[in-house]
């Protein structure tokens, strides 16, 4: 383990990819943009899952291209990729037989697109890490966030109470038949994932969550998990989206302990900065782009800090890389260029 705590904590750069049908409306429903994060648009606009079932008919991304992904982040000193097998809307980014909401079993496109991104990192060398809403999910009557208050929500609730109105929930139900089910698959079916990245611990218990934790570790005992986990069972804490401390010392002290997340100081002094490159992590027609002075100064206070930082890319519906990502990242990093 000492060894991929040294690997993590030298990393100092990684890339995160929010990809999935959320980036085929872009933030945009009937006319109406919703509110900043784009891949919460589901919850912000109450869209039914009968409605977002339909664009899996359409979801036909031909230019995605894992090497290119793997080669872009490569090139600019990316030492580690993390990707979203599934968000909060329920949808699965990869061939799942736990449940046939995915992009192989629904979509034309038919393609396992976490198998494609694995082999190419494998293949240059590229730490592999995944994305997975471990307690949210929209498309689940007994998904998550069911007694949580709205505040801070990105969209109109945490939970599916639109079409699940039924307020007798069985979190259980969701947990083992889809949570733990989809844990188990991603972590039996890709190798070497270096990185578990959990998300919004809103319901989950202590002992749900170190279930988790003990699942990954005794399946891929080298893979690392992030504080989102929740309850305090983590190897290196997130700080929040876009949230870049002064001073790290005195942002540890003030942490509050009772927090959902459990978030204490890390032992192994392993910690990460996540932002977006606009104010979206998912995909958005309407975005308001950090400039180039904004993302080097992020770059530099991280650096200076000693902290990682994950840089976030949202792909569109046919799974291209926006110029304007791209090209951003290009002038901020391009002096740390490595050989392909």
């Amino acid at each position: 383990m000492e060894n991929n705590y040294k690997w993590f904590k030298n990393a100092k750069r990684g890339l995160m990819i929010h990809w999935g049908l959320y980036s085929i409306l872009g933030g945009e429903y009937k006319g109406e943009v919703c509110g900043n994060y784009a891949e919460w648009i589901q919850s912000y606009f109450k869209i039914p899952n009968k409605e977002m079932e339909k664009l899996t008919k359409i979801f036909n991304p031909i230019f995605f291209d894992a090497e290119s992904w793997v080669k872009f982040a490569k090139k600019y000193g990316f030492k580690y990729i993390i990707f979203t097998a599934k968000h909060h809307d329920g949808f699965a980014m990869y061939n799942s037989k736990c449940d046939k909401y995915n992009i192989c079993k629904m979509t034309p496109f038919k393609r396992d697109v976490l198998k494609e991104l694995a082999d190419a990192c494998e293949k240059y060398k590229l730490k592999l890490g995944i994305y997975y809403s471990q307690d949210i999910d929209w498309h689940e009557k007994n998904g998550g966030g069911f007694n949580t208050p709205v505040i801070d929500c990105a969209g109109k609730s945490w939970c599916n109470n639109w079409d699940f109105k039924d307020k007798n929930k069985n979190f259980n139900k969701y947990f083992y038949k889809k949570s733990i089910c989809q844990i188990k698959e991603l972590l039996t079916n890709y190798k070497n994932i270096s990185l578990f990245w959990f998300d919004m611990p809103l319901t989950l218990s202590k002992s749900q969550s170190k279930e988790i934790y003990d699942l990954v570790k005794k399946m891929q005992p080298n893979c690392l998990i992030n504080s989102r986990l929740g309850n305090g069972e983590y190897d290196y804490v997130n700080f929040g989206d876009n949230e870049i401390p002064n001073n790290l010392n005195q942002f540890l002290d003030d942490i509050n302990y009772n927090d959902v997340n459990g978030i204490k100081k890390s032992k192994y002094g392993l910690y990460e900065a996540c932002v977006t490159l606009n104010q979206s992590w998912g995909y958005t027609c309407n975005p308001i782009w950090k400039s180039k002075e904004e993302l080097t100064t992020i770059k530099n206070k991280t650096s200076s800090l000693n902290i990682n930082l994950l840089v976030n890319i949202g792909p569109d519906a046919l799974g291209r890389f926006p110029y304007m990502s791209t090209n951003l990242i290009k002038k901020v990093f391009a002096q740390n260029n490595v050989k392909k």
